[in-house]
């Protein structure tokens, strides 16, 4: 009997050592996968700090030998750096507020009232955000000609808005039902209006949605390079996503250093929002004991 469960015992603990054997080389490789894909991710990066302070650098992500700033010199001039980041602000930055402010005005109706064309509207709309621009850009390119807005910066700030509308539809509407409608029907209670208790109580309380929509319509924008491309035609309106094609010269030679550096500098205006809103992403809802009692 005693050597019965001995064996038992055995059985049971080598079961269990070659379920941890299996579990670790599944870990092991998981962890080796992801490395991959880290480094698929960085050396683009590293390649572009590094080149952008080589004086002769070149496509080989290597360690300068020694260190200038002047490829920033040579590309921090206004024809190639200064106006082309303020098109871009310009550009990304009216488009993302009326994206913002368009997606909260649609998307608060489908949030708070039921209907039967809901789900077919948000079908259209996931479908809307399928569509490659590139399938739609020769009749946009005709109808901006027929009214007069090519080669203008209003005309190409309404289309980007429109094309990341249909996406920041679907995020606002999703952040958005996650607020108590219970604290607007108070509100309706003292008096409010519907546009009232959306400015002042379901907008301040969804701050990380607002940040998620803004941060992604605009980054979606800063780096089109197709849209501003095709719809604007003189070359102090173009953006910057559109000016980083001059560093690539005629026969295949590109000033990389240059380009390095332009990159660099083009990052900045992302990596400064991802900070500001940072603190907004990380704090969630902060709904609290709002609806307690």
């Amino acid at each position: 009997m005693a050597r019965a469960h001995a064996r038992t015992r055995a059985h049971t603990r080598s079961r269990t050592q070659s379920r941890t054997r299996v579990r670790a080389v599944r870990r092991h490789t998981a962890d080796a996968c992801l490395l991959l894909v880290a480094a698929a991710f960085a050396l683009p990066l590293a390649w572009v700090v590094l080149a952008s302070v080589d004086p002769g650098a070149d496509l080989r992500v290597r360690v300068p030998g020694t260190l200038t700033l002047g490829n920033f010199r040579a590309v921090l001039t206004p024809e190639i750096t200064y106006t082309p980041l303020l098109n871009s602000l310009i550009l990304c930055g009216c488009a993302t507020a009326l994206t913002v402010g368009c997606a909260a005005l649609a998307a608060y109706p489908l949030s708070r009232f039921r209907s039967r064309l809901n789900r077919p509207f948000l079908l259209t709309i996931l479908f809307a955000t399928s569509l490659p621009i590139t399938a739609i850009m020769v009749p946009v390119y005709a109808l901006f000609v027929r009214v007069n807005l090519i080669d203008t910066l209003q005309g190409t700030i309404l289309f980007f808005a429109a094309t990341q509308l249909p996406f920041a539809i679907w995020l606002m509407k999703n952040f958005m039902d996650g607020v108590p409608k219970e604290l607007e029907e108070a509100a309706w209670t003292d008096g409010a209006s519907s546009l009232q208790s959306l400015l002042r109580i379901v907008l301040p309380l969804m701050g990380p949605g607002l940040a998620v929509v803004t941060v992604f319509s605009f980054v979606m924008m800063w780096g089109n390079f197709f849209v501003p491309f095709m719809l604007l035609l003189t070359p102090d309106r173009m953006p910057a996503s559109v000016s980083v094609n001059d560093f690539f010269g005629n026969r295949g030679m590109v000033a990389y250093g240059q380009l390095a550096a332009f990159s660099v500098i083009y990052s900045t205006p992302v990596i400064l929002l991802y900070v500001l809103v940072a603190r907004r992403l990380g704090n969630g809802f902060a709904l609290g004991g709002a609806v307690k009692g």
